[in-house]
């Protein structure tokens, strides 16, 4: 496979906020086994930071690829020669575009703590998907990366 003309590659992280929380998990589970004694206590500090650390690691591990040929996001894998036109979404857009605008077909891969995003449409009359949703920082680059792609095909 070879690379397209403007690479793309976002991973859709999890926000600082919520490493605090998951410290905070952690620590409320110290205070839970804190009768128990120091050491229970110490592992429960450990044991509850780390399952939310993964908890919330996994979460913010999908990515947006646009390699060679193909768009890919999270699990869908999807030929640029099957894709329309890309738009970028502002917040309030994007907003309608997940609740009352969205279509049960469409595939979405959103992060709520991702307020911008791009809406793709899919031009593959065998695919009866309508459309990709893609929570995404860099909404410009993406678009970009699509059309570059598109252009090389």
């Amino acid at each position: 496979m070879q690379l397209s003309p403007a690479p793309y590659e976002e991973r859709l992280t999890a926000p600082r906020s919520w490493w605090l929380v998951s410290f905070l998990v952690g620590l409320s589970f110290a205070l839970i086994l804190l009768p128990f004694g120091t050491l229970p206590m110490l592992g429960g500090l450990a044991g509850g930071t780390a399952v939310a650390a993964v908890a919330a690691s996994s979460y913010g591990a999908v990515r947006i690829r646009v390699v060679g040929d193909s768009l890919i996001a999270g699990e869908a894998k999807v030929p640029v020669s099957a894709l329309g036109e890309a738009e970028i979404l502002d917040p309030e857009e994007a907003r309608a575009w997940r609740t009352y605008k969205a279509d049960t077909r469409a595939f979405l891969l959103l992060r709520a703590y991702i307020p911008r995003a791009v809406r793709v449409m899919v031009t593959d009359p065998q695919d009866p998907t309508p459309y990709l949703y893609l929570s995404t920082r860099e909404p410009e680059r993406l678009v970009e990366a699509l059309a570059a792609a598109k252009a090389a095909a």
